[in-house]
């Protein structure tokens, strides 16, 4: 067996898809929504022909970025759930306060994840075979925020009992948690009315009428 260490062309797909990955991460933090596959791949170093191997078009590429992102969001709100806090108001505006800061901190990724190119119609044909204009993001972000809004519900059918019929309470709560930050926070980047703090306050206060009346589950994780 050859023990040698793997050579440029032997290191395995998934660690090179994890580098081109992180190319296009650092060209979507440079030009947001305008990000281009031409872009991506010179910033990887490789032809446009050889991105598509590994993505097929900048649908595939989005859905990968995607994900990368919405595991690393999600893996924060839990974090954030399961900090110690005093109650759950605190919990819920923990929460909200991280999905508003990693909004924040990377506006550029969220634009290119949320919102089309400016100057092009979602619904605009695309031009030539390279898939790089005539983007539909619409079609592909709202399966990441039904993702977002069935993991928020899984963490609030764990936390809170909500008595009879406590499946589908928390599943309608986690979708529309989720709407409600996802429009939100969209508003607040674009406008900046007010302090992120205050936005985190006031969402909380809108939030707590019901959600503060049930009892948390007996013996499981606090929310």
């Amino acid at each position: 067996m050859d023990t040698k260490q793997p050579t440029e062309q032997q290191r395995s797909a998934a660690e090179r898809r994890r580098e081109l990955l992180e190319a296009a991460d650092r060209v979507v933090l440079r030009d947001g929504p305008g990000a281009s596959m031409n872009a991506i791949a010179s910033e990887a170093g490789i032809t446009k022909p050889i991105l598509y191997r590994h993505f097929g078009d900048k649908g595939g590429l989005y859905r990968a970025l995607a994900k990368r992102h919405t595991d690393a969001l999600l893996s924060a709100l839990r974090a954030a759930l399961d900090a110690p806090a005093e109650d759950r108001r605190q919990r819920v505006e923990a929460t909200l306060d991280t999905y508003l800061a990693a909004i924040e901190a990377r506006p550029q990724v969220y634009r290119f994840l949320m919102h089309p190119a400016e100057g092009v119609s979602p619904a605009e044909p695309t031009p030539d075979s390279t898939g790089d204009q005539g983007f539909d993001v619409g079609r592909h972000s709202a399966p990441l925020l039904r993702r977002l809004g069935e993991e928020l519900a899984q963490v609030i059918a764990e936390r809170v009992d909500l008595g009879p019929g406590s499946e589908q309470l928390a599943r309608v709560w986690g979708h529309g948690i989720v709407g409600m930050m996802h429009a939100a926070g969209d508003w607040w980047l674009g406008e900046r009315p007010c302090t992120r703090e205050q936005l985190v306050h006031s969402l909380a206060d809108l939030l707590w009428g019901r959600l503060g009346e049930f009892p948390d589950r007996t013996g499981g994780p606090r929310f």
